[in-house]
């Protein structure tokens, strides 16, 4: 697979640009406070989706402080709403889909959100190259519009869409922001073999802790789109703190000045922050929380 994939300006939601302050009652930073940035699966909640009460009376102490606080998730947009309204965020960003796309948080919106980017990508590239090597995995498209489409039954609450089924073809044509591809016959440690083995190209990919494959543009992850919001928000990067679990944090934990990891993180994960952090079941961001909470 030779072909790199190519984002152009028409491929994007916009050119980003953050409202400026009284537009539409949006959110700026304020000086003095933190850019928290948090995943969310092994974070906010438990790997069954479960949020403690410690984690959500800290979450919600920040958030009422002032303290700039973006749910950097590989979630879909409908599966990252709950967390942002259960934190009590009624004006702020997210970063949904692995740095995928980046929503301005506003409840006097109609729909309480808007969005600002979109890193659109061609997965038929990769699904080509995946499809000879894991025949037999499941594959999984979010795509521009939306939409969730699958190749066959695919239950995770990381989409929080209903899936609409389709073929193999058809999913080659759709304009993706995230291309999930999970697998029963592997553990992860092969399927991350085997997909390093595949040598994709033109995409940025990270494996999970599970068979699991998330797959974005290339050159997106969520360090690198926090990073852009960051200086839209004129946020300065000594500001910047992360807090994350999996391989696709490792790019947050690195770009952030406070990168933590939560304890049960992996390896590689844990070597990319500056500090570790208890796990998600000893309510490890609690401890971070309440840490910015004394600054």
């Amino acid at each position: 697979m030779n072909s790199p994939v190519q984002i152009t300006k028409d491929q994007r939601q916009a050119d980003f640009a953050v409202p400026a302050a009284g537009d539409g009652g949006s959110f700026t930073y304020q000086a003095g406070t933190a850019m928290v940035c948090l995943d969310i699966d092994g974070t906010i909640v438990n790997h069954d989706g479960h949020m403690s009460q410690g984690v959500k009376e800290a979450g919600r102490a920040v958030v009422s402080e002032g303290h700039t606080v973006v749910v950097s998730t590989g979630r879909s947009l409908p599966a990252t709403l709950p967390v942002i309204e259960t934190f009590g965020i009624t004006q702020g960003y997210a970063v949904c889909s692995n740095g995928g796309v980046t929503l301005r948080i506003d409840t006097a919106l109609e729909d309480g959100y808007q969005i600002l980017d979109q890193q659109v990508f061609d997965p038929a590239p990769a699904l080509e190259a995946l499809q000879q090597k894991l025949p037999t995995a499941r594959y999984a498209i979010e795509t521009s519009a939306g939409h969730f489409l699958a190749t066959e039954r695919f239950e995770d609450l990381t989409f929080g869409l209903i899936p609409e089924p389709v073929s193999l073809k058809d999913m080659k044509s759709a304009e993706a922001v995230r291309l999930v591809v999970n697998s029963d016959d592997a553990t992860a440690r092969q399927f991350a073999r085997t997909v390093r083995d595949i040598g994709l190209h033109g995409v940025t990919y990270s494996v999970g802790w599970s068979a699991w494959l998330d797959i974005a543009a290339e050159g997106v992850t969520k360090g690198s789109s926090l990073e852009e919001l960051r200086v839209k928000l004129g946020a300065p990067h000594s500001a910047t703190v992360a807090c994350g679990d999996g391989r696709n944090d490792i790019e947050m934990l690195q770009w952030a000045h406070r990168g933590v990891a939560m304890g049960q993180a992996v390896r590689e994960v844990k070597k990319a922050a500056d500090e570790i952090t208890g796990t998600v079941d000893e309510d490890g961001l609690v401890t971070v929380l309440r840490s910015i909470l004394q600054r």
